[in-house]
């Protein structure tokens, strides 16, 4: 079986996995969503032999697949060459419980006998150490136990034990679950416990959509994205992975396989504001928790870029050499060098990040001088680097630059730090923060703009035309109608486009020359488009963008130039950001399409 990414995610704030249309669980890291993975199969080799949890129905010839509208929950229907057809039911409970949400290191799956005489094996293979070892179960009355040597898996069911554990064919003839979590003997009958997860855990996530602020057109598009994003969230400590996955490649047959699962300061901003716009504020304020532990673990105020969503842990990079890789294609790798990096732009993400702390008023707990006094440290540091040479946001291992996008967030930290301190009623502060942030801005122009191109570039030598340079009139730094940004974007249009998708730069990098599309830079194209007057075409590109999304409604990374079929991890929190605030820029409002019938 050829991996794909065609996959679906659940999740609850702690773990998160992810299923093919076949319905096999093929991606689950344990006990947290940066964890060992227990399922590893989408990165295990064309063929591999454990690391998935499937259910094999004999005959099987079709097989279809839908969330539960609003939820997290899937339901796979698995159909034979008789007609005999039985569904599966998979989630991660998530719900309320004495005053606070209930989400533990758990999954269910239900499997239920629709039509005709279902005859199925059961295959639960878990792998411990990224593929290395297979633990053999050890069966109790009830439940099977896979032990290794950090932690161990308890599978719950009420078949019989021998069926799944000798993976023998047997006809379902009823209902049957099983719940994979910790060591633990289960509290309550099965059914009746299972049963009630799964209600609660659907009402959770109807209650959630149900609070959105959404545009009127592309609903279910963004619902979808905006619970993918939630499922991105590790909320024990705030923290936000830039994707679920590890080492699917940007592009086939390349090395640019990199570990995703942690929280980068620059995606971690763009998923907060995402969710803000959809009026899902607590994601933001369990990230500033995040953000004021990684602050204060620094006393000299230098950020990396990227950090584990538990602060402290180290990132070193090393590889999994037991996993043979997405469809063969190593290496996996397991950790991240970016955190070793400098790059620069990390500071301003911070700032605007928290910013809307100090302004909106539905927050029970907003931004204080205690804050703002914290951000002003960050906002420090952010005039002290931003003319330092970096690595720029695409993480180059192999140069640095004075970049302009990572120089511009400098000029956005200190540009925030003056509202924020307007609003505080501290107008020295105030000034001396619109002072920093137009003394950059002047440096920033006299090397940014480059005449013979007829665009702004990307660095201060060997400058290029970058897609980040598209996000200058949304941060704020140029006027959507300086003829210098429209100019930029026509450029970028015509230079960066392939195949009606943008590349992030057209250049070679330290792997050689990029081959495939970097999907949010197509959406930062959608929203340049509108913000210069071309609505119509803006429109175009972002229904373009849609049709790329897999059968679940995810986006990952990148979109291959010439056969548009996804690469790169998933789901990528920048992709899903750049279609939920491209559905918010362009969707008719409610007003006009719904009051005003338009």
């Amino acid at each position: 079986m050829s991996a794909d990414l065609n996959l679906a995610a659940i999740g609850n704030g702690t773990i998160a996995a992810l299923i093919d249309g076949s319905g096999r669980i093929s991606w689950c890291c344990w006990p947290r969503i940066d964890g060992d993975p227990i399922f590893s199969a989408l990165i295990g080799g064309d063929e591999p032999e454990a690391g998935f949890f499937d259910v094999v129905l004999d005959g099987q010839v079709k097989a279809t697949r839908r969330y539960v509208e609003n939820t997290a929950i899937i339901e796979t229907v698995l159909e034979n060459d008789q007609g005999a057809k039985l569904r599966i039911t998979d989630f991660a409970p998530r719900f309320k419980l004495y005053d606070r949400i209930y989400r533990p290191s758990m999954l269910v799956r239900r499997i239920e006998p629709l039509s005709g005489m279902c005859r199925v094996t059961v295959r639960l293979r878990p792998h411990f150490k990224w593929g290395a070892t297979r633990p053999a179960p050890v069966r109790g009355s009830n439940h099977m136990r896979f032990a290794g040597e950090d932690f161990a898996l308890r599978a719950t069911t009420d078949l019989p034990i021998v069926y799944i554990a000798e993976e023998r064919p047997f006809v379902l003839s009823r209902s049957a679950t099983v719940v994979l979590g910790p060591d633990e003997p289960f509290a309550s009958g099965l059914i009746e416990t299972t049963r009630g997860f799964e209600e609660k855990t659907r009402e959770y996530w109807y209650e959630w959509v149900r609070f959105l602020s959404i545009p009127y057109e592309w609903q279910d598009a963004v619902i979808r994205s905006a619970i993918s994003l939630k499922l991105c969230a590790y909320e024990e400590t705030g923290g936000i992975v830039a994707a679920l996955t590890t080492s699917i490649p940007e592009a086939s047959g390349s090395i640019r396989n990199w570990d995703y699962r942690h929280c980068w300061l620059r995606d971690s901003y763009f998923t907060v504001r995402a969710l803000n716009q959809l009026g899902a504020t607590r994601t933001m304020e369990d990230y500033i928790r995040y953000l004021t532990t990684v602050i204060a673990s620094d006393p000299s105020g230098r950020l990396a870029p990227v950090y584990s969503i538990v602060p402290g842990t180290p990132l070193d990079e090393g590889f999994a050499e037991a996993l043979a890789g997405y469809r063969g294609m190593g290496p996996v790798r397991v950790g991240n060098q970016a955190a070793m990096q400098v790059q620069n732009d990390g500071y301003g993400h911070v700032v605007l990040a928290a910013a809307q702390m100090f302004f909106d008023h539905r927050l029970p707990n907003r931004g204080d001088l205690a804050l703002f006094q914290l951000l002003e440290g960050v906002g420090a540091r952010a005039v002290d680097f931003a003319f330092e040479p970096d690595a720029g946001l695409w993480e180059l291992r192999g140069r640095r630059r004075i970049h302009t996008f990572s120089a511009v967030m400098g000029w956005a930290a200190c540009d925030r730090l003056a509202r924020i301190a307007r609003r505080l009623g501290l107008a020295e502060r105030g000034a001396f923060w619109k002072e920093q942030a137009n003394t950059i801005r002047a440096r920033v122009l006299s090397f940014a703009w480059d005449e013979k191109m007829g665009s702004f570039v990307d660095a201060d030598r060997e400058g290029q035309l970058d897609a980040s340079l598209l996000l200058l009139a949304e941060l704020g730094f140029v006027r959507p109608d300086d003829p210098r940004y429209v100019a930029t974007v026509d450029r970028i249009g015509r230079d960066l486009k392939r195949n009606g998708y943008l590349m992030r730069y057209a250049g070679e990098d330290d792997f050689g020359l990029p081959e495939t599309s970097f999907t949010i830079c197509s959406f930062w194209y959608a929203g340049a488009l509108d913000l210069i007057g071309r609505r119509d075409e803006a429109r175009e590109m972002f229904e373009s963008l849609l049709a790329r999304r897999n059968d679940a409604g995810l986006l990952s990374e990148d979109i291959d130039n010439q056969t548009l079929e996804l690469w790169g991890n998933i789901p990528q929190t920048y992709s899903m950001v750049g279609l939920i605030d491209t559905a918010m820029r362009l969707s008719k409002t409610w007003e006009e399409a719904f009051w005003r019938g338009s």
